[in-house]
């Protein structure tokens, strides 16, 4: 099958009403290398976006600077119609942020580092307690929560990382890594809240775990060398990488063979190519013509021929795949 990534084409950006983060053309350079090169991206409220990228792409640069913590070269960040260069210390309130890093105060019991990051929030004294038993357990730390950090498995710190973040309940997550380190039973639970989160704030999170990216957003991010080279769902990003349908068939001819398979397989409308597979009787790779798919039109001919059709798979492009291609 013929890869279209090579062409590969950047989804049109949407435009949505109450955008609560629009990235404009941001750069930023480190010397004379560019880390982010004239990047822009639009992000509404209730909307998960996965943000992927080999390591040095630009993930973490670009988390940083909608963030506030770097200040970019050249562009801005518009959060709820507000810059990053004119208003930083009220954006960082509506912000919580888990860094790549995740650094924590190892020598604080739980529950008194998220006391801490609660106060320094601005989180009232009223409503402090009720905010740290809501990330205790949304969070699962109901058991450690008297544990100093430094006692803490990888997996519970990353947890603590991401109550801090959620501690003064902001409108927008920006979570780098934030599965890191937990186990699968952990990844499904923070996955199932991050969707959660989703619905009432805007969330971007980083991740090389692609199958978590694929199950927990809505939409997916590629940057590579600094640069946005998709942007879409998965599913739409698979489908325009896949091209053609391609798929496998095996016949039994049932010693009624009539005209050669290859050739009644060319002739039907929907085909463009039929590719013998070697070593195996009548087992074939059928690609299908540009947006049209095979699967009906190959049984009715299987049933016209009174053919036995052994076996029909659909090749999917993984997102895997569309990762690689863009990235390499």
């Amino acid at each position: 099958m013929t890869s279209s990534l090579s062409h590969f084409k950047i989804a049109p950006q949407k435009h949505f009403i109450n955008m609560a983060i629009s990235v404009r053309n941001l750069t930023k350079n480190y010397g004379t290398q560019k880390a982010i090169d004239d990047i822009s991206f639009e992000v509404k409220t209730g909307e998960v976006v996965g943000f992927l990228g080999p390591n040095g792409a630009g993930k973490s640069t670009t988390m940083r600077i909608i963030t506030c913590y770097q200040a970019a070269t050249q562009g801005d960040v518009i959060l709820d119609g507000v810059s990053v260069r004119e208003d930083p210390d009220n954006i960082k309130k509506k912000i919580g942020y888990l860094p790549e890093n995740n650094p924590l105060y190892y020598e604080m019991a739980v529950i008194d580092y998220l006391k801490f990051c609660a106060e320094i929030q601005g989180v009232s004294k009223s409503n402090l307690e009720e905010r740290i038993k809501e990330m205790v357990r949304k969070c699962g730390l109901e058991d450690e929560k008297h544990k100093k950090i430094q006692e803490l498995s990888k997996g519970y710190k990353q947890r603590v990382g991401l109550a801090q973040a959620m501690i003064h309940n902001p409108e927008i997550l920006i979570l780098d890594e934030p599965t890191s380190g937990l186990d699968p039973n952990q990844i499904v639970e923070i996955r199932n809240l991050i969707k959660e989160l989703g619905k009432e704030k805007t969330v971007i999170l980083s991740s090389h775990i692609l199958s978590e990216v694929e199950a927990t957003c809505d939409r997916i991010l590629i940057i590579s060398k600094g640069r946005i080279v998709a942007d879409g769902s998965s599913v739409d990003l698979r489908k325009q990488a896949q091209g053609n349908e391609l798929l496998t068939i095996q016949l039994d001819v049932n010693g009624n063979p009539g005209q050669a398979p290859k050739e009644t397989l060319e002739s039907l409308p929907t085909v463009l190519s039929v590719t013998p597979i070697a070593g195996r009787e009548h087992y074939y790779e059928v690609q299908s013509k540009p947006e049209l798919s095979s699967k009906k039109e190959v049984f009715d001919l299987c049933v016209e021929n009174s053919w036995y059709l052994l076996e029909l798979n659909a090749i999917e492009t993984k997102l895997e795949d569309v990762f690689r291609e863009l990235t390499n």
